[in-house]
């Protein structure tokens, strides 16, 4: 943790929303005029498109079969939590990006499933905002949740999370559903060991849950709207939280436990905005105070 350079980890799997609340930061960030550096999960995979695959074939040949991105032999944890511990210290810090599609290698002239080179990030700006697998991870060795001065989870509950994958899966990426619930399966082992854990490191925790039927997430045809869910937000350390003027500003919310308000899925970005602005706003202030 670090009050002149503070960071901000956004920690979900694959399919969870997590671009999604990304989204609401760059909100707050435009509104409230922070500079902020964002730091993609994806570009600290160890492999690339095709060294992943070949590197699962020969997992699985040496008694491996569930080598994927959840766990820590497919990613680079030692150096992500360098650039945590660097950022926090001087504000800056080794990076890079995955390309991800077409769009993506026009942007960085490189082809789809490739990096590219690793450069410093720029220095001067107010904070760093990470988004993606390990954003809390803590192995044997690493810990990179204690470099983050604010940690969020997005954790839909399971079913929802697969349906959401499926289906961007199949849009995207050309997948079968046989291809992609193989997928699910095969990364079920180090979900539960490295991601699932995350989510007691988390300050606060959005997690979706639909108001219908996704018993079974394979057959599903669409994805729960936000109107057909709701939003369970658990906050680690409910101290300071105003949990009054949540309720009264966000139509239809209740508190469900001392330290959670559930709000209708389609209040999620006010409740987001509501909840986070302070907490940046103290982040910054704190940076400010430290300087002068």
């Amino acid at each position: 943790m670090s009050a002149k350079h503070p960071i901000i980890s956004v920690t979900g799997s694959s399919g969870a929303g997590t671009t999604s609340v990304q989204r609401t930061f760059e909100q707050i960030f435009r509104r409230e005029k922070i500079s902020a550096v964002f730091i993609e999960g994806d570009a600290f995979h160890r492999y690339n498109r095709d060294e992943m695959t070949a590197a699962m074939k020969e997992a699985a040949a040496q008694g491996n079969p569930n080598l994927s991105h959840f766990g820590e032999d497919a990613n680079l944890l030692e150096e992500l939590e360098l650039l945590f511990k660097s950022y926090g210290e001087i504000g800056t810090g080794r990076a890079r990006h995955y390309v991800h599609d077409h769009a993506d290698a026009e942007l960085y002239n490189a082809p789809p499933g490739t990096f590219t080179a690793w450069e410093e990030v720029p220095y001067g700006t107010d904070l760093m905002i990470y988004e993606g697998l390990h954003g809390a991870a803590i192995t044997k060795k690493v810990n990179i949740a204690r470099h983050a001065d604010l940690r969020i989870g997005v954790v839909p509950v399971i079913n929802l999370e697969w349906i959401q994958k499926i289906h961007r899966d199949k849009e995207t990426r050309g997948y079968s559903p046989e291809a992609i619930t193989d997928v699910i399966l095969h990364r079920m082992p180090e979900y539960v060991k490295y991601i699932c854990p995350q989510f007691t490191e988390t300050d606060i925790n959005f997690q979706r849950i639909p108001t219908v039927d996704t018993s079974n997430p394979f057959v599903a045809r669409w994805i729960p709207t936000p109107d057909e869910s709701m939003v369970v937000i658990r906050f680690k350390n409910p101290r300071g939280i105003d949990f009054s003027y949540l309720l009264s500003m966000i139509k239809g919310s209740f508190m469900s436990r001392a330290n959670s308000i559930v709000i209708p899925g389609g209040s999620l970005d006010l409740a987001m905005q509501l909840i986070l602005t302070p907490m940046i706003l103290q982040l910054i202030e704190r940076k400010r105070r430290t300087f002068f």
